[in-house]
């Protein structure tokens, strides 16, 4: 894999202008795997041991940090992320921070996954980003208070060690630990400031839940579905037609750039395990003007699996929910919706339930993961 590139130092101060003009950032490979740490999963910052500048509930805003080189307040200048005061030694003699000192962040992931990878964003600090960063990583069962996550047994992985970090960038680490994490605690050393936190990784659902569930949405990035791939990622992510809940503004959903061919655009998407589909949804919120003209869905049971369309290219209308049940049960891995000419939908939904085989391959790779 292609080194990622690392950003030391601080960034020059602000100059006017775009802020962003002189962001330092790069392709990151793992992208593409969805935000464990979104705020639409259910993820939250539970604690931090300080926050004086800026909250810590910030790390997790959607979208880029914001900058307002006016904006300040009663305790100084107003950053939209999370900041810390300055640490101090011990004494007169010994002003400065001790070598161990730092500050930290409870994250509790909003579904528990395997991490493929971490960016800790400094947008717009720059000279009061933190000299280094690192992250660690627990599986705790059920919703632990922050108390419980600081008891002395539990066991913290390490996924990003102590690494320096530059102000002002886009600092990307790759996450080489196949385990199954629900919160992590995020150190800045010795203090600082931290625009975002983006957890890139796998959903990995809990088997007995899904039991439980009996017939949930298979394709669903809270139950362990994934975009594969897509044929166009122009205006929007593929990931956003597998988020919880109904799209509440157009770029929330999927949408591809004007076709000028006779071509047409699709996703492709593996499924929480082998699953009977019995009915699906396809939705067109929010898309009015660019929705697409017609959709089909299909499915295949395993990677060489021959493609079954389950439901044949149907009209869409925009702005629209749209419920289908199948005639007979679909068994299979993957789905594809296939969308004419292009435009986009909004969600997809494949209502269903796990065959037995998907059940025991999904409970042996949950007990594989540690969760």
């Amino acid at each position: 894999m292609t080194a990622i590139p690392r950003f030391t130092g601080d960034a020059n101060p602000y100059g006017g202008g775009d802020p962003y003009a002189d962001y330092r950032t790069a392709d990151l490979p793992f992208t593409h795997y969805a935000n464990l740490a979104d705020r639409n999963l259910g993820a939250g910052v539970v604690a931090a041991n300080d926050e004086f500048f800026a909250e810590r509930e910030n790390l997790l805003v959607p979208g880029r940090a914001e900058f307002d080189p006016e904006h300040f307040g009663h305790k100084g200048k107003v950053m939209d992320g999370w900041e810390t005061r300055r640490r101090r030694g011990a004494s007169a003699d010994h002003p400065w921070p001790a070598a161990e000192d730092h500050d930290w962040a409870l994250v509790r992931l909003g579904a528990p996954g395997v991490i493929r990878g971490i960016v800790v964003d400094t947008a717009h600090f720059r000279g009061n980003y933190p000299q280094a960063v690192s992250v660690e990583g627990t599986c705790l069962p059920g919703s632990p208070s922050p108390r419980e996550l600081l008891a002395d047994d539990v066991k913290w992985t390490t996924l990003v060690p102590r690494t320096a970090v530059g102000g002002h960038a886009a600092n990307g680490f790759a996450v080489a630990v196949e385990q199954c994490f629900t919160h992590l605690r995020v150190n800045q050393h010795p203090d600082g400031g931290i625009a975002r936190l983006r957890v890139h990784g796998e959903v990995v659902p809990d088997p007995a839940w899904l039991a439980a569930l009996g017939t949930f949405d298979v394709v669903a990035l809270e139950n362990g579905g994934r975009v594969e791939d897509a044929s166009d990622l122009f205006y929007s992510p593929a990931t956003n037609t597998i988020q919880p809940g109904r799209s509440r503004k157009m770029d929330d959903g999927w949408e591809t750039r004007r076709r000028r061919d006779t071509g047409h655009d699709w996703i492709r998407y593996r499924l929480a395990a082998q699953a009977q589909i019995r009915a699906l949804e396809i939705d067109t919120a929010y898309l009015k003007g660019n929705s697409a003209g017609w959709a089909s869905v299909s499915v295949r049971d395993g990677e060489d699996g021959d493609w079954r369309e389950i439901l044949p290219r149907t009209r869409l209308q925009p702005d629209t929910n749209h419920r289908f049940v199948l005639p007979e049960p679909a068994v299979g891995t993957h789905a594809r919706v296939d969308i004419y000419p292009d435009g986009g939908i909004s969600r997809l939904r494949l209502f269903g339930s796990l065959t037995q085989e998907g059940t025991t391959r999904l409970t042996t790779r949950h007990q594989e993961l540690g969760a």
